[in-house]
């Protein structure tokens, strides 16, 4: 039980991770990082076979948050991310720190869907099949997801504020 313990705390760094880039709120992805762990532990006590933790657990994590969702009947974007890029790097210059916030901007006008996929691949480095384990959806939704994904936040950061900066030399 003692190696199950370490094994889960090697996950909850990019649980939180992808859980704040889901809720905006820290306070509220800790909660749902705590009841997603805590859900994987109790269905594995009873005997559950999990053949990949990972993806288990971001699936449990996943589907809680559809849950939350569903229960407030919330519909399209709930709360910006704020300051996402800004948070998980620091820009050595002023065009990299609006970049970044530029990139968040444009990733929280993403549609639920789209936003996701990208998180789970971009940002947690999930392979596009465990990313169709977790959101428990085919193969190729995935893959024409992150299409339209990546498609859409190019079409944003173009209109974006940084669309007509150039460097100075």
């Amino acid at each position: 039980m003692e190696a199950l313990g370490d094994t889960l705390t090697g996950h909850v760094k990019g649980l939180r991770r992808y859980a704040i880039a889901l809720t905006g709120d820290p306070i509220d992805a800790d909660d749902l990082v705590q009841e997603s762990v805590a859900r994987v532990l109790a269905k594995i006590e009873e005997g559950a076979e999990v053949r990949n933790l990972r993806t288990y657990l971001f699936s449990t994590l996943h589907n809680l948050r559809m849950d939350q969702l569903s229960r407030k009947r919330i519909t399209g974007i709930q709360v910006p991310l704020e300051d996402v890029a800004a948070k998980l790097s620091s820009p050595a210059n002023q065009q990299a720190r609006l970049l970044g916030q530029d990139m968040a901007d444009s990733l929280a006008k993403l549609p639920e869907q789209q936003r996701e996929i990208l998180l789970l691949i971009g940002l947690e480095g999930a392979s596009y099949q465990d990313a169709a384990d977790i959101l428990e959806i085919p193969l190729g939704t995935v893959m024409s997801r992150v299409s339209r994904a990546r498609e859409t936040l190019r079409r944003l950061m173009a209109g974006g504020p940084l669309a007509g900066l150039h460097r100075v030399k």
